[in-house]
């Protein structure tokens, strides 16, 4: 195909095209990681968005469910349900605030605190795959956190 000089029209066509947009380079991206994660967490009996709430527990125990939502950015209608599941696996506990009855805290029972260990394997599996060093994830990261940032205000 011979690429002919373009008006503007024509550029404004090209901006349609599949291949420029940056929403389906970001929806295919995310598909992919959660696709390379599905078998490995598969293994643990994990579904991702319960290994994303487990991540937030390993790191800080003993949490408001408002919290955990406001770290993975997941209203309650969306996380309240895989709270329950990860309860019901014997993973978590939920608990009222003593200090303030509205608010749910939640707790890693033993086998789930247990499971961090292994699940350190499955960011190593998955990185192993990106073909990507440490500063170049981490610089990707810190693109995507500022796009993150971007979008959440104006919206």
């Amino acid at each position: 195909m011979v690429n002919a000089p373009k008006d503007n029209a024509g550029m404004l066509w090209d901006s349609l095209l599949l291949d420029n947009q940056l929403c389906y380079a970001l929806y295919a991206a995310a598909h992919r990681m959660t696709k390379s994660y599905r078998p490995l967490l598969d293994r643990l009996g994990l579904t991702y968005p319960q290994y994303l709430v487990l991540l937030v527990l390993w790191e800080t125990e003993g949490v408001t469910v408002s919290e955990i939502g406001r770290r993975l950015r997941l209203d309650s209608g969306t996380l309240t349900p895989v709270l329950k599941r990860l309860e019901v696996a014997g993973l978590l506990v939920r608990n009222r605030r003593q200090s303030d009855e509205r608010e749910v805290e939640i707790g890693l029972t033993p086998r789930g605190r247990s499971l961090r260990a292994e699940a350190v394997h499955v960011r190593q599996s998955v990185m192993c795959q990106l073909n990507l060093t440490e500063p170049e994830i981490q610089a990707m990261r810190a693109d995507l956190n500022h796009l993150i940032e971007n979008l959440s205000a104006n919206g």
